[in-house]
């Protein structure tokens, strides 16, 4: 009965912003426009409230950890799953949070319409690199010219499907960075890869629970030696707290 009532609110949070911004795409930006902020500011918050009431799946994000932050910063983050893009909206609700993320995401419907309207970098995977490179410094130039935005990369490049972290690659990481020249933010998460699959679901979502922390803050880098020791720092940084978060007990909201 229960899973019922999930697909029942589900459908009410998620199926009318997704049904309105795939037709309103194509034919109005404003209204478009309009949804996709619905979807990141409202419905990202809906849809973890819904998973608390119905499955007591918990949100744990550490909010004494974002005393830290400045007011404008890069996130390093390791990925887990498409719902790291909301748990991000729920964590740092009062900033314009954007993300990189690849061209292909703009097939899958609410999220490819979401991401093209808030300006979200959008790397194309064909047409070689300089391409890519200078998406990601166009997007750079955007994040410079509003102060509440904040650019989230994950540099393992694809979403982990079993939760282990993944090599980190510097490429997208060293453009923007030299492009925006902000202090960057480490923030490691856990969870996702749990629920990624659709038959996962409903087996791991009672009583789970989704993670996110700051862990470190460096100040801006100005030399490519700086933007690798924090690239590989951050990795190793990362990799430690998901040691710490599953060596805790089942049931521990522990953050």
């Amino acid at each position: 009965m229960k899973s019922v009532i999930i697909v029942i609110c589900f459908a009410f949070a998620l199926g009318l912003p997704t049904l309105m911004i795939c037709f309103t795409y194509p034919l109005n930006k404003k209204w478009a426009i309009f949804w996709s902020n619905f979807i990141s500011k409202i419905s990202a918050l809906n849809l973890f409230s819904i998973l608390k009431a119905y499955k007591k799946f918990d949100f744990l994000g550490d909010m004494k950890s974002k005393k830290m932050l400045p007011d404008q910063y890069l996130v390093i983050s390791n990925h887990q799953s498409l719902l790291d893009i909301p748990l991000y909206f729920k964590f740092i609700h009062e900033k314009d949070v954007k993300f990189v993320a690849k061209d292909t995401l703009a097939n899958v419907p609410m999220v490819g319409p979401m991401l093209k309207c808030q300006q979200h970098c959008m790397v194309p995977r064909h047409g070689g690199a300089s391409k890519a490179m200078r998406s990601l410094s166009e997007f750079g130039n955007q994040i410079k010219a509003d102060k509440n935005r904040i650019p989230v990369i994950f540099p393992e490049g694809t979403r982990s499907r079993d939760g282990n972290l993944g090599p980190f690659y510097s490429a997208g990481f060293r453009r923007i960075e030299e492009t925006v020249h902000l202090p960057v933010a480490v923030c490691a998460l856990d969870g996702g890869w749990k629920i990624s699959k659709l038959d996962q679901i409903m087996r791991n979502l009672y009583k789970g629970n989704y993670r996110i922390k700051v862990i470190k803050v460096y100040p801006a880098p100005t030399t490519k030696e700086e933007e690798k020791k924090i690239l590989e720092e951050s990795h190793e940084l990362i990799q430690n707290q998901l040691e710490k978060w599953r060596k805790l007990p089942a049931n521990s909201t522990s953050v």
